[in-house]
């Protein structure tokens, strides 16, 4: 399963798409973006099994959830500012934040690990 943030006429849907194999759709690969990146940061704790990925390139403004946090699905474990707007990166199940993998102010490619889960 993969997490998707789509923009449709200003309003922000984040979205997740379940790959069933099979369908002769290829999945289309957003462009990375330009912009310089910082340092990876260390992970806080030990890697989940559930990794939180960002949908979009942007800027880690917020952590939401610390490493170690219990978190409902749906709950902000980062927020990023995706074409001038804040967009939460949610979690995907109920669990706890094993670990945070960016840091704020951090810029991040579509796909860049950014927290797992437990």
């Amino acid at each position: 399963m993969k997490n998707y943030t789509i923009t449709v006429n200003g309003t922000v849907y984040d979205v997740t798409v379940e790959d069933k194999g099979g369908s002769g759709v290829s999945p289309v690969t957003p462009a990375p973006a330009a912009a310089p990146k910082a340092a990876a940061p260390a992970a806080t704790g030990a890697a989940g099994g559930v990794k939180i990925e960002a949908g979009a390139a942007g800027k880690v403004v917020k952590i939401a959830a610390a490493a170690g946090a219990s978190v409902k699905k749906g709950d902000p474990v980062v927020v990023l500012e995706v074409m001038k707007m804040e967009t939460p990166v949610v979690a995907p199940q109920d669990g706890t934040v094993a670990s945070i993998n960016c840091n704020e102010g951090q810029q991040v490619d579509a796909g860049a690990l950014l927290a797992t889960m437990n």
